[in-house]
């Protein structure tokens, strides 16, 4: 694995996508905020020595992936984020589960180590190629599957991580026991589940999900970066607050 790691790390980062992880670093720490002006192909030409051809590409990709909008005669800029809900707070689905006296199970359908892309990278504030870790766990309530978590994990804040037992340990349990959660954020949005989500949920193809992007961190950084899939009539969202 480590001759692996080697040889990717070795590769060279075409200019394109080191031209899209400035960008995307950028937006992530909030330098630039939304509807802030990114800069042109020229200008970008300029800043990275690179074609226009290159310039062009990484924006156009940026555009596709929802970073930027583009105005025809005007500019590329930083896109509106998506409608967000916050929830007050971050539990084991196993816990959720238990406070309903049902019975809590999963399958793990990955876990595995990967290298970072560049989001990846930017998000977790690591180099392009850098190890982490990728889980999929399939979460049932009584027999019924409720929740595909698919997470992956900061490789540093949590070095052991592939080699837990998470059907009988929650990731959410084991990254709170090695890595104590100080932040969270949740992202909710309703979508449509893809075919595989459906199948794994037995619910109709095109069902109405809910999704939830959390991510957490520690006292030394981001810890995960999870994305939480219900189908919509299963689940709903609950908060409590106090004045």
């Amino acid at each position: 694995m480590t001759a692996d790691l080697s040889d990717t790390l070795a590769k060279p980062v075409p200019m394109y996508a080191k031209v899209k992880q400035t960008i995307v670093e950028k937006i992530y720490t909030g330098e630039w905020k939304p509807h802030d002006r990114v800069p042109s192909e020229a200008e970008l030409v300029r800043q990275f020595n690179c074609s226009r051809m290159t310039a062009n590409r990484a924006l156009r990709e940026l555009t596709a992936e929802g970073f930027l909008f583009r105005l025809q005669g005007v500019g590329s800029f930083v896109s509106e984020p998506k409608g967000q809900s916050a929830l007050f707070e971050i539990h084991s689905i196993a816990d959720e589960i238990a406070s309903r006296s049902h019975q809590h199970s999963c399958k793990v359908l990955k876990l595995s180590e990967v290298n970072a892309n560049m989001t990846q990278a930017a998000e977790f504030g690591i180099a392009v190629g850098s190890p982490i870790y990728h889980s999929i766990i399939l979460h049932y309530e009584n027999d019924m599957p409720v929740q595909i978590e698919d997470r992956y994990v900061n490789a540093q804040a949590a070095p052991e991580y592939l080699r837990q037992d998470f059907s009988q340990q929650t990731a959410h349990d084991y990254l709170s026991q090695v890595a104590p959660l100080t932040e969270g954020e949740h992202i909710v949005e309703a979508v449509a589940g893809d075919a595989r989500s459906c199948r794994l949920l037995q619910i109709e193809a095109n069902t109405p999900c809910l999704s939830i992007s959390r991510r957490t961190w520690s006292k030394t950084g981001i810890v995960s970066s999870a994305k939480l899939l219900f189908p919509g009539h299963r689940y709903k969202l609950k908060g409590h607050f106090s004045s």
